[in-house]
């Protein structure tokens, strides 16, 4: 849609020397969500992969968790008081007989850091929403911690907007041999993974069981909530997590990596899932 960037001017300042430049910046956007007409929820997104990112928020949610699930997604035109189409505004449908939540004006968003439920009782929303047990199958995950340094790199490589703008976080899906499966940017962190979980729930790859999950940033309780909820065994972050991420990825059996910088990393979760010396 042309919208990820906008050019603004800007003055630079190097060296003594002052001069005047356009320069490229990330957009951002506010995308209401609405479920079966009704609004659901408001985010601030870099535009772009709109749908997926809907879809992956649901299934933090709890709301979805197959295509099947998932009748249709739209932009909503008339969205503005003169009737245009903002392109911020997308209505998910649901397919026939698949539960609608009660949705209202205090609901609690427990996917937040900055509203709904907090310490124990987050941990407890989240193991009794999540539809798959982050557990070792026949084809358990394994890593070797020379495999997990070079993913950052690659991650870094992958990220073409980031390039352009500085300005973005990035997320990406990996196999346990460090193929890359996807990758995506937003302003947000928590936008981003929603785009990556919505594009492999429209894909009908869900759970994401044989899959390590890579972010830029640092690993909080929300993005940790969002890795259980779809299914991924494994997050890897090359910042801190927080001490409520930890907690649930400890509840949950979930790989917790925190910290990946180079060839050194914290395990702080999990670590029956990385080859240790």
């Amino acid at each position: 849609m042309g919208r990820v960037t906008e050019r603004r001017r800007v003055i630079r300042i190097r060296d003594g020397a002052v001069t005047t430049r356009p320069d490229t910046l990330v957009a951002e956007e506010p995308l209401e969500i609405r479920l079966n007409g009704k609004p659901l929820a408001i985010t601030m997104r870099t535009p772009g992969d709109d749908f997926a990112l809907a879809a992956g928020f649901l299934v933090s949610e709890g709301v979805l968790g197959s295509a099947e699930e998932l009748a249709n997604i739209v932009y909503c035109a008339g969205a503005t008081d003169e009737g245009s189409n903002t392109y911020n505004v997308v209505d998910v449908r649901l397919a026939p007989g698949v539960p609608v939540p009660d949705i209202t004006l205090e609901r609690n968003v427990y996917t937040t850091s900055s509203c709904g439920l907090c310490g124990k009782a987050s941990l407890d929303a989240v193991r009794t929403t999540a539809r798959w047990p982050v557990s070792d199958g026949p084809s358990a995950v394994r890593l070797e911690p020379e495999l997990l340094a070079t993913l950052p790199g690659v991650l870094r490589e992958a990220q073409r907007v980031f390039d352009r703008t500085g300005g973005l976080h990035g997320a990406a899906l990996f196999t346990p041999g460090g193929e890359l499966l996807d990758v995506r940017e937003d302003v947000g962190r928590h936008n981003a993974v929603d785009k990556l979980v919505g594009r492999a729930l429209q894909e009908g790859l869900l759970p994401l069981s044989g899959a390590v999950l890579l972010v830029s940033g640092r690993a909080s309780f929300e993005l940790a909530q969002k890795a259980v909820m779809a299914g991924i065994p494994v997050l890897a972050a090359v910042s801190a997590p927080s001490s409520l991420a930890v907690d649930l990825a400890v509840e949950t059996g979930m790989t917790l990596i925190g910290f990946l910088r180079g060839s050194s990393m914290n395990v702080y979760a999990g670590e029956h899932r990385v080859v240790l010396a």
